[in-house]
């Protein structure tokens, strides 16, 4: 169909069409003036999402904090809150709801399922798209009522977002305390073995003497070392004492030693001297050669002395370095058993550090689960709270009947197009050649009253004007 084919069925059709978005259009004004007026009251709430947890201060991040928010909506919109809201407004004791869920069910089913149902129905939850604040709106028939309601599913939401955060620290703090408790039985326990055992083997935390210990075999060796150095030079000299006595450097560096052998020197001198004037049997060489031999047998007793006491050092030194060798086992053993009491020890040092450490890491969650389970306060804070409305919300009479003039209108030219499709006419040339599918080659004029010319809807066909005679003839 061309415009002008739906201009033409439109001016022929109009009065229906006008009927038609008149019907609408009142139809639309007399629901809009009948149904009863609602009342919408609005309460803002606003969502912290810099500290979501005022105690810890966890920061949300972008797309958490959008989900954060999807989360508040659902809560606040939650079976949970209606039913806190109607037992604070006591919404279960009204006669006039309880009658009317009568009327609805016949009585069948729970009541407040019924009453939670019916009262989400009115409820609008909506977040803000460019801030942090949730708008909970509430529509009714009575204005008060209306602001009533959404105040209380404020204070409701309130009171779930804390319930929400307090009761599984609650939970939290109980399992925390009973671990906390038996984690200080375990770090006693431990510490009263350890405070046993240091008892028991004298040991303290600021104890020195594994040091002092260690220190001393330190010294033991040093001396066994000396001692074995000191030993193996006696030996020597005791066993050079006893194959040449005389060569002994102790034997030559005796001044006792040494001058009876200068004093032995000068006799045989001497008696070199004297045998040789005066000879052999002379008395004074006699005297000589007696005073020689008793020399001899000093220097021999001397030497002997000597010799004696190399052997006699000799053997203390053995003697030293056994006593030595004995006390650095004795010191060593000591000092090994002080290191096996020293590391027993350690380890029930550290199954204390980690008791204690243990304990510690719960006492802290104790501690913070405590502070949470005792939290009055949320990060969600009332903006504004609803008010009685001044006028009511719906239903909107300028907007109905926009609507309904744009419905009315479309309704209008369908329920006139339907009317054209059934009854179809010929309006116009076009209407001819699509029905008859020929050109038209001509048209006569349309008989009228008036002087003025006009075009006649009649039209020949190609065939009929084919028979007509020609103008020359």
């Amino acid at each position: 169909m061309s415009f002008s084919q739906f201009i033409n069925f439109l001016r022929a059709r109009w009065v229906s069409a006008l009927l038609v978005l008149l019907v609408t259009v009142s139809t639309t004004l007399g629901v809009s003036l009948v149904l009863p007026k609602q009342y919408t009251a609005t309460a803002n709430v606003l969502v912290d999402m810099r500290s979501p947890d005022p105690i810890a201060g966890m920061v949300l991040g972008g797309g958490i904090s959008q989900s954060y928010m999807a989360t508040q909506v659902d809560i606040i919109q939650s079976e949970r809150v209606t039913r806190r809201v109607i037992a604070a407004l006591r919404l279960s004791e009204n006669p006039q709801l309880r009658a009317d869920w009568i009327d609805a069910t016949g009585g069948s089913g729970n009541y407040e399922a019924w009453l939670t149902t019916l009262l989400q129905k009115k409820l609008d939850v909506k977040p803000s798209r460019e801030s942090n604040v949730i708008n909970i709106s509430y529509k009714a028939t009575d204005p008060k009522f209306a602001a009533g309601l959404a105040n209380s599913y404020v204070k409701a939401y309130l009171d779930t977002s804390l319930e929400l955060r307090v009761d599984p620290a609650k939970r939290y703090n109980d399992f925390f305390d009973a671990r906390a408790k038996e984690l200080a039985a375990n770090l006693d326990k431990a510490q009263a073995k350890l405070t046993a055992y240091q008892n028991a083997n004298g040991i303290l935390v600021t104890d020195e003497r594994l040091d002092i210990e260690t220190q001393r075999l330190n010294e033991l060796n040093s001396q066994l070392v000396s001692l074995q150095a000191l030993s193996a030079e006696a030996n020597s000299r005791n066993a050079q004492a006893k194959s040449s006595a005389d060569q002994l450097q102790d034997v030559i560096n005796n001044p006792v030693v040494a001058g009876l052998r200068a004093d032995l020197s000068r006799q045989e001198a001497r008696l070199q001297e004297i045998e040789s004037r005066l000879g052999s049997a002379h008395p004074q060489v006699v005297e000589l050669m007696a005073n020689i031999g008793s020399l001899r047998t000093r220097i021999a007793a001397e030497t002997n002395r000597v010799t004696g006491s190399v052997n006699v050092n000799s053997r203390i030194t053995r003697s030293r370095e056994a006593e030595v060798k004995a006390a650095l086992d004795e010191q060593r053993g000591r000092v090994q058993k002080m290191k096996a009491q020293r590391d027993e020890a350690s380890a029930i040092m550290r199954d204390v550090d980690v008791a204690r450490r243990a304990f510690e890491s719960v006492s802290q969650r104790q501690n913070q689960t405590s502070l949470d389970s005792q939290a009055n306060q949320t990060n969600i804070t009332l903006l504004t709270p609803a008010t009685e409305p001044a006028e009511h919300s719906s239903p909107k009479l300028l907007l109905n009947t926009l609507l309904s003039i744009f419905l009315g209108t479309l309704l209008a030219v369908g329920f006139a197009l339907l009317r054209e499709l059934l009854d179809r006419r010929v309006r116009s040339l076009e209407d001819i050649s699509t029905a008859l599918d020929i050109p038209v080659i001509g048209v006569l004029p349309k008989p009228s009253r008036s002087k003025a010319a006009s075009l006649s809807p009649f039209v020949l066909p190609s065939n009929v004007v084919a028979r007509l005679p020609s103008p020359g003839k």
